[in-house]
């Protein structure tokens, strides 16, 4: 049995890392830690936790169909998708109720999709 200690980085495929880069630290607004155009990555912040969202140039990247999915904890999901269509990001549907509140969720141009997720009807099980 492996014990998980935590997640260290998510990462995704992206077709090219400049518009990976507009894409996360422009209109999502996530803070870009760093940049490496030599070897194609780019790392940004995900709150105040130590693990980030990396992306990755992948030659022949294609649009992702039905991979995996990285939800973020936010205040409030339905606030965070409006300043997401003022940043020109449209939600790949509009924020829709779950068990623990309210969830939007995008999709970068590869198709790799970011969930903002809040807990508004559990306030408990979030963060504070």
């Amino acid at each position: 049995m492996t014990t998980v200690r935590g997640i260290d980085n998510v990462l995704f495929a992206v077709g090219d890392l400049a518009t990976a880069v507009d894409f996360y630290a422009g209109r999502l607004g996530l803070p870009l830690a760093f940049r490496m155009d030599g070897a194609g990555v780019a790392l940004f912040r995900l709150g105040d936790e130590t693990p980030g969202l990396m992306v990755r140039q992948t030659p022949g990247a294609a649009r992702a169909t039905a991979g995996p999915r990285l939800w973020l904890e936010v205040a409030d999901a339905r606030a965070a998708a409006a300043g997401l269509a003022e940043a020109g990001v449209a939600p790949l549907a509009e924020p829709f109720p779950v068990a623990t509140g309210w969830t939007v969720e995008v999709a970068d141009p590869w198709g790799n999709v970011v969930g903002f997720t809040d807990y508004t009807t559990m306030p408990g099980r979030g963060r504070g």
